[in-house]
């Protein structure tokens, strides 16, 4: 079998060029990607990604129809740019996001093996230029500052929303909107065990935790260094948690700024035992107010998607 990989590197942006030169053909670009799993420990744990090498010849709508093909959290598409390492473009199955941070991380890993880059990174994307450093495989990324705003929703009605009891909030603690690149609704939380039995309902997310945009809420409770991470959000009408929410937790250190947290902070966050995908998230927030987001990339798989012109747009 032709290795892919090989003929890509070799020809014109976006792949190979095939099924020329017969009668009847169509011309066909093969479209590389990788698959990695992102706040990994091991192979088969963390958030996995999709990431296309080079999506020159793609445009919004076959990006779009990828990320649902492939339907992970997110699927990315690297680009070319004039004020970066690369520009990335970062789609769930559903819509476009201006920043996430697990494909930031992933993404960072294959930039710098497909473009030899080395261990500092810039990507482009439209929440901004965010910067990313390696030391090995374990990826950092240094998030925006934070915006915030109080949510409308009264603590009791977020309680019932997630399932659990007024008392079960941190009393020390309160829910705001967070935006460190993508605005979330942060909800610390008075206990691990209050973080293990949240089940959020659809319709009191749609009532209670939506930005206009979209319905989610990230839930965490705190021991020592040491925190506990849910996130959920909704898609097609339906509650869906996060492995490993990266934005999510760029947000908690921007949370901890605004509340008046002292510095500097350093959290080795657990997320995704709920659903059978463990990721070790590292939340560093320095005295200089900087945020930054760190995890391992482990690739697991590479391989290639065949589209002809008329599947391209």
């Amino acid at each position: 079998m032709e290795d892919p990989q090989r003929s890509l590197r070799s020809l014109p942006p976006g792949g190979r060029i095939s099924g020329l030169g017969r009668p009847g053909a169509t011309e066909v670009t093969d479209y590389a990607f990788r698959i990695v799993n992102v706040f990994a420990e091991t192979p088969l744990a963390g958030n996995p990604l999709a990431v296309f090498e080079d999506a020159r010849g793609l445009d919004d709508a076959t990006m779009q129809a990828l990320a649902l093909q492939f339907n992970l959290s997110e699927t990315t598409f690297v680009l070319p740019s004039d004020v970066a390492t690369r520009r990335v473009r970062i789609f769930t199955p559903a819509f476009e996001m201006p920043f996430a941070g697990h494909p930031t991380l992933g993404t960072a890993h294959v930039v710098r093996a497909v473009a030899h880059a080395g261990d500092r990174v810039t990507l482009e994307m439209r929440a901004g230029n965010i910067p990313v450093s390696a030391d090995g495989d374990v990826w950092t990324l240094t998030a925006n500052p934070p915006r915030h705003r109080q949510p409308a929703t009264p603590r009791a009605a977020l309680a019932s929303m997630l399932g659990l009891a007024p008392d079960e909030l941190a009393a020390d603690g309160e829910p705001l909107w967070i935006d460190t690149g993508s605005e979330q609704l942060i909800v610390p939380l008075a206990s691990f065990d209050a973080v293990r039995r949240a089940q959020p309902s659809a319709a009191a997310m749609l009532a209670n935790a939506t930005n206009g945009e979209r319905a989610l809420a990230y839930v965490f409770a705190r021991d020592g260094d040491r925190v506990l991470a849910r996130f959920f959000f909704l898609k097609y009408g339906a509650v869906v948690e996060d492995p490993g929410t990266g934005s999510a937790c760029a947000n908690l250190g921007g949370w901890l700024l605004v509340t008046g947290a002292p510095l500097p902070q350093r959290l080795a966050i657990d997320q995704g035992e709920a659903v059978g995908r463990p990721c070790r998230l590292g939340l560093a927030v320095g005295t200089d107010r900087s945020i930054r987001v760190s995890g391992r990339v482990i690739e697991i798989g590479r391989g290639a998607i065949a589209l002809d012109r008329q599947a391209r747009g």
